[in-house]
Formats: C-alpha cells, structure tokens, sequence
C-alpha cells in the first residue's frame, strides 16, 4: 500500500491510499456494494448496512471499532460508474456539505485491480483521522476478499 498525503490550506487536506488486491474489480465493486457483504469486512453493526448505489442514493451504516464503540454514518452516493469509480458522500455532524471520498478501481490484468481511495478533509487532525480508518477498511477488504467473501 502506498499512501500520499498533501496539504493546501485553501483546499483542505488530503490522502490518497493506493492498494493492489487480487481480485477483479467487479468482485471488489460488489463486496463494496453489497450490504452483507459490506457488513462483513467493515464490521459493521448487524442489520444497520442500508445501500442505495445510485447518484442521489443514501447509504448508512454503524461501525463499531476493536474497543466496542460504536459509530453511525450516514451519506450519499455522489457518483456510481460501475465498476470502476464511485464518490461517496458522508455526513459530518455540524457541517452543511458532506465530505467526499472517491474510490477508483482499475484492473491490472485478469485477477488483479488497483484501488485508489482519495479524500480531503477540512483539518490535518480530521485527514490522519479518516485515514487511519481508510486505511483499517482496506486492510477488512482485502481479508475478506482473500478469504472469498467468508467471515
């Protein structure tokens, strides 16, 4: 995984995580898109994983982290070009625009796909937060993507 990280005060701050997984972008496109699926690798709550991939569509989900906490997120698909590109839009509490993260998929031959997850946020304190989690979430995915789907 490589990641790069920039910073422009005007812009906000931003990361770009770059990971290859073994598996065709469709594959990683539906454990993505998928609300089981998406529940699986992202431990998520039971039963909160709703998803509407469409421009417009809500989606939500609640997260709960290795100490038991547990986070609520809500947003918006922004772009849905299945399956290569999708912008997803999350709701910040106290902020009036959601913060976009883009996620683009590129095949390197027949079983390999080159993820690249991007975002800026408003803070350097909100960047190395969100990818640290960025981060754990890809590390979900390609284990369960290396265990074929399984838990």
């Amino acid at each position: 995984m490589s990641t790069e990280q920039t910073s422009a005060p005007a812009d906000g701050y931003s990361y770009t995580l770059t990971r290859t997984l073994a598996a065709p972008a469709a594959r990683i496109w539906q454990a993505w898109t998928t609300p089981d699926q998406y529940a699986r690798w992202t431990h998520a709550a039971p039963g909160s994983v709703e998803l509407d991939v469409r421009p417009g569509g809500a989606w939500k989900a609640t997260m709960i982290a290795p100490d038991g906490a547990e986070f609520p997120l809500t947003g918006t698909y922004v772009e849905v070009d299945e399956p290569t590109h999708l912008v997803i839009g999350m709701d910040i509490p106290g902020r009036p625009d959601p913060t976009l993260m883009t996620m683009e998929l590129t095949e390197q031959g027949p079983r390999d796909t080159v993820l690249v997850l991007r975002q800026t946020c408003e803070t350097k304190a909100e960047r190395d937060g969100a990818e640290e989690g960025s981060g754990m979430l890809l590390d979900g995915l390609e284990g369960f993507l290396a265990d074929g789907g399984k838990d």
